[in-house]
């Protein structure tokens, strides 16, 4: 595959596990020019999700999650930088930096992932109030997480979950706060939700369903949490998880809606600006638009956009997938459903150990597996691995086909 011709850059905006994989892919498809990587965040693109999970428990270190060595990106000619972006302008193919500096590009990539929303309420600013994104946040969570303390988690998504599991098992005792019915109930469903809310009380966590938020309160730093129906929690430290936001460099002259509009190329609504990972909403053959805000999706989709500006046409048909470890139980995912009318149960609940299908008009458009690695007749990724296909053949097995533990899945995906 050959590139663009052009003495200026290809420019890498963002420097987390898409930004890291364009660079990448780049070199590895024999791109010769110049690229230069640009970031707010100091330090070398890596993956995230150990920030929730191993790191903050402090079982490893990050090296294992760099996208390559620290010292690839030298001997590469992969220049790093530090900075924000102040604007872009397509028509000059150039960016300004925040510092006033100019940097003529011929190729951009927009991947600069997204940032925490904030809960604005009173006592908002109080010491001992974290949110996790960065590996700076991170280590201020774990330098309060001592065992015998008292936390709250604010939100039970998929960073609430994996944050209190983890504060959990370093001995803290976490009460979470959150909104729905149960955890992960609009990603997941009420009866795979339900689960994982049981696996968190039979682990000594508090549960708060149905309550939000109202004020933080304390002198110094943080005493307790106050919630808009009255109950007072109290506390040593908070972690709030309510979600993220595409961070869009603030004039930056693209089509937009939940993040930048990108094709199924990759490419934003100017020419040679392209849009990967967690900022960008893409243009799915067979999910429509998505924004997906995963690990797995940043990575490949990374690489997809890096062999685009270099000229393929290749669609980025990704089927998704996302995993979750919470003590000692693992969740896998692949595909993607918003909303379903029909979800079909392999397994057993009561035992949680099974894969969950989503159907939309008797289509298969996702699966969820949960705890299946523990059945030593069963492989759970190969059993993943026939759901992505029958997800991505739109199958429409018979559903109590699909329920059937003893039909081989394979041969569902074959047909």
């Amino acid at each position: 595959m050959t590139g663009p011709s052009s003495g200026n850059p290809i420019v890498i905006l963002g420097s987390g596990i898409a930004g890291g994989n364009a660079a990448a892919t780049l070199r590895e498809e024999g791109f010769p020019g110049p690229v230069v990587l640009i970031s707010r965040e100091p330090g070398v693109p890596f993956g995230r999700p150990p920030l929730s999970k191993t790191y903050l428990r402090s079982e490893e270190d990050l090296g294992g999650w760099y996208v390559r060595p620290a010292d690839w990106y030298a001997d590469h000619d992969v220049e790093l930088r530090s900075g924000a972006v102040a604007a872009i302008e397509p028509n000059a193919h150039a960016i300004t930096l925040d510092s006033g500096e100019e940097l003529g590009y011929q190729k951009v990539l927009i991947a600069t992932g997204g940032r925490n929303r904030r809960l604005e309420i009173p006592g908002a600013g109080l010491p001992g109030i974290h949110y996790l994104r960065t590996v700076a946040e991170c280590d201020a969570i774990k330098q309060e997480a001592l065992p015998g303390r008292r936390a709250v988690v604010v939100g039970m998504g998929f960073i609430g979950c994996e944050v209190t599991a983890s504060l959990t098992q370093l001995g803290v005792r976490v009460t979470a706060v959150f909104p729905g019915r149960i955890p992960l109930e609009r990603v997941l469903g009420g009866q795979v939700g339900a689960l994982i809310g049981a696996i968190h009380r039979a682990n000594g966590v508090e549960l708060l369903p149905g309550e939000q938020v109202a004020a933080f309160e304390g002198t110094e730093r943080l005493e307790a949490v106050v919630t808009a129906a009255g109950h007072r929690i109290s506390c040593d430290f908070a972690v709030a998880g309510v979600g993220i936001q595409p961070d869009i460099p603030a004039a930056v002259p693209v089509a937009q809606e939940n993040g930048i509009l990108a094709d199924e190329l990759c490419r934003a609504s100017e020419p040679d600006v392209y849009a990967a990972g967690d900022v960008a909403n893409q243009l799915h053959s067979l999910f429509g638009r998505v924004r997906v805000e995963h690990y797995n999706n940043a990575e490949k989709q990374g690489a997809a956009a890096a062999r685009s500006m270099l000229g393929s046409t290749d669609p980025y048909d990704y089927l998704h997938s996302f995993w979750s470890d919470q003590y000692e139980h693992k969740l896998e995912y692949v595909g993607h459903a918003v909303r379903w009318d029909e979800f079909v149960v392999r397994g057993s609940v009561e035992e949680v150990n099974l894969i969950g299908f989503y159907l939309v008009g008797g289509v298969v458009r996702a699966a969820v597996g949960l705890d299946r690695g523990g059945d030593p007749e069963l492989d759970l990724d190969d059993e993943m691995a026939a759901c992505a296909r029958l997800v991505a053949a739109r199958a429409r097995p018979a559903p109590a086909v699909l329920a059937d533990d003893r039909t081989d899945l394979w041969s569902l995906a074959r047909r």
